[in-house]
C-alpha cells in the first residue's frame, strides 16, 4: 500500500492504518529495535508501542516520508526504553556508536532547547546530504541503526579498515561543519 494511503487511513481513524504499516515497515522497526534492545520481548513491546505512537502522532502531524517517520519513532522508542531497562547496561555497538560521536555532538546543557535542537538536527542533515551516498549510508548505519562495523562491512561489501576510515573522517568533517556553523561542541 503506497505510504500517502497510508497516512489518509490514520487521518481517517481507520484501524487498518496499524496492519497496512505494520505489514509496510514492521521489519525495519524489528531491524532497529533489534539493534539497540537485546531482548526479544522487550523489542516486540517497543515495536508494538511504534504503532501506537504513530496513531497518537497522526494527525495531527503528516509526515512527508513515512519509512523515516516510522523509524524514527521506532528508533526514540527504544532507546528510551533500552534506557529504562539496562540502565547503565548497554548494548557494545550503541554505547561504541555514541562514543565515536561524542567528539562531535555533546550532551551540554547548552544545547538544551528545541529550537537549538532543531538547528543542528537541521545542520546534520543538510551535511549529510552533501555527502557522497555511500558515505551517508556507511554513518547513517553505524549512527543512527547502530549496526556494527562486521554488519555493515557484510551489508556493503566494504572492507573494516575502509568503514572506519570512513567514519572517521565523516565524523571529522561534520565536526568541522557544526564548528563552522557556530553550533559549540
Amino acid at each position: 500500500m503506497e505510504d500517502q494511503k497510508i497516512i489518509e487511513l490514520y487521518w481517517a481513524r481507520e484501524e487498518e492504518a496499524i496492519r497496512a504499516t505494520s505489514d509496510k515497515y514492521g521489519r525495519l522497526c524489528r531491524s532497529i529495535v533489534g539493534s539497540i534492545l537485546v531482548s526479544p520481548e522487550d523489542g516486540e513491546e517497543c515495536v508494538n508501542d511504534t504503532w501506537l505512537g504513530l496513531w497518537n502522532a497522526i494527525p495531527p502531524r503528516r509526515p512527508s516520508r513515512l519509512a523515516a517517520y516510522v523509524g524514527r519513532v521506532a528508533r526514540n522508542l527504544a532507546l528510551k526504553r533500552y534506557d529504562y531497562v539496562t540502565a547503565q547496561r548497554r548494548s557494545p555497538e550503541a554505547v561504541r556508536s555514541l562514543e565515536e560521536l561524542e567528539g562531535c555532538v555533546s550532551g551540554r546543557e547548552s544545547v538544551e532547547t528545541e529550537l537549538e535542537n532543531r538547528r543542528i538536527e537541521q545542520v546534520i542533515e543538510d551535511f549529510l546530504w552533501r555527502q557522497e551516498e555511500e558515505k551517508r549510508t556507511v554513518f547513517l548505519l553505524r549512527y543512527w541503526y547502530f549496526m556494527s562495523i562486521e554488519n555493515i562491512c557484510r551489508r556493503t561489501g566494504f572492507g573494516e579498515s575502509k568503514v572506519k576510515s570512513m567514519l572517521s573522517r565523516t565524523r571529522q568533517k561534520l565536526r568541522q561543519h557544526l564548528e563552522q556553523e557556530g553550533i559549540e561542541l
